[in-house]
């Protein structure tokens, strides 16, 4: 199923003139004018080349932040099997390479930006049904930016999980594309990445993708953060914001728990920092647990369970030893998936300063998350499903910051911190580029519940 839905308004970019290329001393096949949609890659393949031997041949490939442009004018040297015979000294080949023709600098105010939605977008299950309301807040978002002159030439397919992405990838309105969101499933990313990087397009992977092609392939970004990223950056902000307080970890008895990557981390860091923590256990005695517990230094607590069934228990048992000592001050350090209890603890988490890392949160009682979801209702004559990360809301944020972002600097966007000037309604995004590679999100947040009953935001 195709679906096609369309947005016209205004995009500016500028272009920069690219200066004479010099004269090289060096015997080479041919001078190759480069085309619209051609990569590095593309022509060093149709030149029976690898990338290095171009790129040598073509050593301002090596400054940073080169980029090919249609016009340039690019050595083409001989595969190493066909070198010609060396020259006598004094009689070299000099290839003069031409001046490129004066451009005017192309105005992109009146041009759209192509976006291509390859999601699964379906009725036939969870996955069909959550990326139509990703879908949905993608339009939304493309809305918001006609009013302000960004227009957008928006094409979807439906791309399910049985899907022969090859045949998606035959269209030929897929390589006149300037940006792809999607795959949903990453077994669909090895040929959509080839593709990208064949015709020079963005590949936007919004959602649980991990690819080995982010270290080799520059038009990639990558939303997802795996979990080894994540907990570096938890122990790594841990450590600073709490920097002589007195750690305290709680044993909850959870077999089931996923929690201990983190917690062996943050202890093995705590160790090397020369920080002394405690470990308790949630069955202990009154008496025992308040052993661990500083009275002198503000306590932070970790429980290596993320359950709300035993952070109810760990919240029982903290009440009781205050009740009796209050002179002990205790701060609660989380996880994302304490979010997700935020109604059934709000008052504890209140009370005990909590702070929540995560990649996402939206303020149920920000004017704009009101806003938002009015605007979602008026639209589609419906609610948005109820998952605590709401899919539309993600949608929308993407959407504005890529779009935002190309619209600003084209091709030179990076996604890097402070480019786009938008403040994400659930989603933020931070991104930075791997050597050699793409560009990887690094946006995480705090969400801190204070002791006013307030809830502030804080990026690391």
């Amino acid at each position: 199923m195709k679906r096609f839905l369309r947005y016209f308004l205004l995009f500016v970019v500028m272009l920069t003139a690219t200066d004479t290329l010099l004269a090289q001393t060096q015997s080479f096949k041919e001078l190759h004018k480069v085309k619209r949609k051609e990569t590095i890659f593309g022509i060093a393949r149709d030149n029976g080349l690898t990338v290095e031997e171009l790129i040598k041949a073509n050593p301002e490939m090596n400054q940073p932040g080169y980029e090919l442009k249609k016009g340039d004018y690019i050595r083409i040297p001989f595969p190493a099997a066909q070198l010609p015979a060396a020259q006598p000294s004094g009689n070299t080949q000099e290839i003069s390479m031409p001046t490129k023709p004066e451009v005017k600098k192309k105005d992109l105010r009146h041009r759209e930006i192509h976006v291509g939605i390859m999601l699964p977008l379906h009725n036939d299950n969870g996955d069909g049904r959550r990326m139509t309301e990703y879908y949905r807040g993608l339009l939304m978002a493309c809305d918001s930016l006609r009013v302000n002159g960004i227009s957008t030439d928006i094409r979807a397919w439906n791309v399910a999980e049985d899907t022969d992405v090859n045949t998606i990838l035959d269209d030929p309105n897929a390589a006149e594309l300037d940006v792809i969101i999607g795959p949903l499933y990453s077994k669909q990313v090895k040929p959509m990445a080839d593709f990208a990087l064949q015709h020079d397009i963005r590949l936007f992977i919004p959602f649980s993708i991990t690819t080995a092609d982010l270290y080799t392939n520059a038009n990639l970004m990558q939303v997802f953060q795996n979990g080894t990223m994540l907990n570096e950056a938890y122990v790594g902000e841990f450590c600073r914001r709490f920097k002589g307080c007195h750690p305290v970890i709680i044993d909850c008895n959870d077999s089931t728990s996923t929690k201990g990557p983190f917690t062996t981390m943050l202890r093995r860091r705590l160790e090397q920092d020369g920080v002394t923590y405690s470990i308790t256990n949630l069955r202990s005695s009154e008496g025992m647990f308040l052993k661990s517990f500083s009275l002198t230094q503000p306590n932070v607590v970790v429980l290596n369970t993320s359950r709300s069934s035993e952070l109810n228990v760990a919240f029982a048992k903290l009440n009781g030893m205050l009740a009796t000592n209050s002179q002990v001050k205790v701060t609660m350090f989380g996880y994302p998936e304490w979010l997700m209890y935020t109604r059934q603890h709000l008052d504890h988490y209140y009370k005990f300063d909590t702070y929540i890392p995560s990649t996402y949160y939206m303020n149920p009682l920000s004017p704009r998350t009101e806003h938002f979801k009015q605007k979602y209702r008026w639209n589609f004559h419906q609610d948005m499903q109820n998952y605590h990360a709401r899919y539309a809301v993600t949608g929308f944020d993407h959407a504005f910051f890529l779009l935002k972002g190309l619209h600003l600097y084209g091709t030179k966007f990076t996604g890097a911190s402070g480019m786009v000037g938008y403040t994400a309604l659930q989603t933020p995004l931070h991104f930075e580029r791997l050597e050699g590679g793409g560009l990887l999100n690094h946006a995480m947040l705090l969400v801190h519940y204070t002791k006013q009953n307030s809830v502030e935001t804080i990026s690391f």
